[in-house]
């Protein structure tokens, strides 16, 4: 019997060592089977992505489900790391990578709780290792034993190469806190501002108790949700800063009586100009990716003055002041641009960002009545060499059937009375649509959409013959046509706008997006011709109300039935559009006008945003001479001038032989015949204002777009 008993207790040692063996070397694959630490990419968290103004001010962060702020070894209260090893790892500071008592004692625990899972044990090195290398990883799948191997082996290497004082504070910089509204805090900096509204260096002892019991359940102690259960693990983690000798009991005491104080942050969800950034975030996301702007760590540099964006705003306000009700009144938008480099400057709405988040300025297409006239007028001089002054045409009703391409279309002027036989400068001073029908017919509807992409429209145009008096079949925004006029602003360069003037990436390289390339669409004496035309309508014609004794130029629009209102104009140093019209679709306006609700808000802003500047449009360096266009529907054909006309800087005097009527706001009286040629017909000795007052918009005719992008009838466009 005692043999037996004996050869068991034998074999059972035996079982027990192979076991152990056996174990032993489970152990050991496991480890070699799993990798090494530089074989792994660290999740270094990243800051919020943060926007700043062109003067750097900052506009706001750019929002993500993760809030991180860094901050050093030294900025972290030595009370706060206390309490971080008193809760989390109380022999931090004696043990390695691993704490072995730690090991078997959560091992015997779960051998004889019955748990399925070894259950503690962790160090403040292992759980680094698990936020920083395997979270997320294939091996974080299960938090077995098997994955405790891999952990416990990183948690070696990573301790070989840095001190405790690397990893404490590594370690505070990249766990998880808890989420507020969505997003979640990593590290202490960030949740410092998140719980409290404050640096983590300002912290006191109660505060600091209470975030580093956060890290083991953030969604159960978090204090906004539940305050009892965050009180009750404060004071546990005092307790544990007391039995650690790292406070005495009466100050573990006292910070148990303290209330929780925690206070809302909302500076990460905040944004100054909100319409404008949320503008910034879509250019970001479309030139480098959603992925990129997500993952944060951006510094993001934008070309919008913020004084320029005041005044905008207050011009807006001045005439447009919005209200509660968005349906009530009209809305108002303003977009502007510096010409010379594309930097948008001001991006202003009378809309709120509470009322909604539809940024009229970049993205409400409207249809732009007769401010889409001047991509005729520069076809007509750069495609044609035409030149405006000696162009005519004649001013009249035009009946369905004028136009065989469009049988059902019509254009009439809005008082039913017409100038006769006169210039396109003139027309464009009056802007009369029968005329840039009619001019648009022989151009090429074709010619005219080329040119207005050429100068900055990008949105959709189809060749119809409503364009050319903005009956489109999508229209445009205030940005669109900002950028366009800056074409002529800048002597015929186009520049793309853009608001991204630099942006600094994690790694600390750069991309300059302040300097977009220069394209040339037309010489500058081309422009130079367009704009003495288009300055006229400023002094004397539709736009008088934009006159705010400078040089400028531009051209008002007028949509159909005056549901549209806008003032396009420019000058050497900004290019801006205005936009009035009621936010929820086409509805006539009283007085709709350009000239009557866009230009002044235009005149209010231009004014301000000039700074003092008052300069003159300089002279060309390219001379450039036109002559009569002659087309189809044109008065020119039967000559009623030779020669042709001269932009070389003298402001557009006529040439040897050429029109002397080139001054489109003198037809008030019959003119004597130019030498070499014959006089314009009689009927250009008729009244230059067409019925109105200056500044009124006038000779309204044609209309907005229908599901085919043609013309809808005989309605106010301009």
């Amino acid at each position: 019997m005692r043999r037996v008993v004996l050869m068991s207790a034998l074999v059972a040692v035996c079982a027990l060592a192979l076991g152990a063996l056996l174990a032993v070397g489970w152990v050991v694959a496991v480890a070699d089977s799993a990798p090494n630490l530089n074989q792994l990419t660290p999740h270094d968290p990243r800051p919020l992505s943060e926007v700043f103004a062109s003067n750097g001010t900052p506009l706001g962060y750019i929002y993500s489900d993760t809030v991180f702020s860094a901050v050093t070894g030294s900025q972290i209260p030595t009370t706060l790391k206390h309490a971080t090893v008193a809760i989390e790892d109380r022999r931090f500071y004696q043990h390695g990578a691993l704490d072995y008592q730690g090991i078997l004692r959560a091992g015997i625990k779960d051998v004889f709780g019955g748990g399925g899972s070894l259950q503690g044990a962790s160090t403040l090195t292992m759980q680094l290792v698990n936020n920083k290398y395997l979270d997320g990883t294939s091996y974080a799948t299960d938090h077995d034993l098997k994955y405790k191997i891999i952990q416990a082996k990183l948690a070696e290497q990573l301790q070989k190469g840095h001190s405790k004082a690397w990893i404490l504070t590594s370690y505070l910089n990249d766990v998880p806190y808890g989420t507020v509204y969505g997003q979640t805090a990593i590290g202490v900096g960030a949740a410092a501002e998140m719980f409290f509204d404050k640096p983590v260096w300002n912290l006191d002892l109660a505060q600091e108790a209470l975030l580093a019991g956060l890290p083991q359940a953030p969604s159960s102690y978090n204090p906004f949700l539940f305050p009892t259960a965050a009180r009750t693990r404060r004071a546990a983690v005092l307790q544990a800063m007391v039995q650690s000798h790292y406070v005495t009991r009466s100050q573990a005491d006292a910070a148990k009586r303290e209330p929780l104080g925690v206070q809302h942050n909302d500076s990460y969800a905040l944004h100054r100009q909100p319409f404008v950034f949320d503008y910034i975030e879509q250019q970001l996301i479309q030139r480098f990716g959603l992925r990129t702007v997500e993952d944060g760590g951006l510094k993001v540099y934008t070309t919008l003055d913020l004084q320029k964006q005041q005044d905008a705003t207050q011009a807006i306000l001045n005439h447009q002041p919005g209200g509660p009700n968005l349906d009530s009144q009209p809305a108002a938008a303003l977009a502007s641009v510096d010409p010379t480099n594309g930097h948008i400057l001001a991006l202003a709405s009378s809309a709120t960002y509470d009322q909604t988040k539809f940024d009229y300025a970049t993205s409400a297409h409207r249809q732009p009545g007769s401010a889409f006239k001047v991509f005729a007028l520069m076809t007509l001089i750069h495609d044609y060499d035409g030149d405006p002054n000696q162009t005519y045409y004649t001013s009249k009703f035009l009946p369905a059937g004028w136009l065989p391409e469009d049988p059902t279309w019509s254009v009439h002027t809005a008082e039913e009375t017409y100038q006769g036989t006169i210039s396109v400068a003139k027309a464009t001073t009056v802007s009369d649509n029968t005329v840039f029908a009619q001019l648009a017919a022989d151009l090429g509807w074709d010619k005219l959409d080329q040119t207005a992409h050429a100068m900055g429209i990008t949105s959709p145009l189809d060749g119809n013959p409503s364009e050319v008096i903005g009956g489109l079949r999508i229209g445009v925004t205030p940005l669109e046509m900002a950028d366009a006029y800056s074409t002529l602003a800048n002597g015929g360069y186009h520049v793309a706008p853009t608001i991204l003037s630099k942006v600094v990436f994690p790694d600390g390289s750069s991309v300059n997006l302040g300097d977009p390339p220069h394209k040339q669409v037309f010489s500058d004496g081309e422009t130079y011709a367009a704009t003495k035309v288009l300055e006229t309508v400023i002094q004397s014609g539709t736009g008088t109300a934009a006159n705010y004794g400078c040089p400028a130029a531009g051209k008002t629009g007028t949509a159909q039935n005056m549901d549209n209102a806008w003032f396009v104009g420019y000058t050497p140093q900004l290019s801006t559009a205005v936009w009035v019209g009621y936010p929820q679709g086409n509805i006539p306006m009283a007085d709709g006008f350009g000239g009557a609700l866009a230009a002044p808000i235009w005149h209010d802003y231009m004014s301000a945003a000039s700074d003092g500047y008052c300069g003159d449009f300089p002279q060309p360096t390219t001379s450039w001479t036109g002559t009569a266009f002659v087309g189809p529907h044109s008065a020119s054909h039967a000559g009623p001038a030779s020669g042709s006309g001269s932009y070389n800087g003298s402001g557009g005097s006529g040439g040897s032989g050429g029109n002397p009527y080139n001054n489109p706001t003198l037809f008030a009286q019959p003119q004597p015949a130019p030498s070499g040629g014959s006089p314009p017909p009689a009927a250009n000795s008729g009244p230059n204002t067409g019925g109105g007052a200056p500044g009124a918009d006038q000779n309204v005719g044609g209309g907005t777009g229908n599901g085919t992008g043609r013309g809808a009838g005989g309605g106010k466009t301009h």
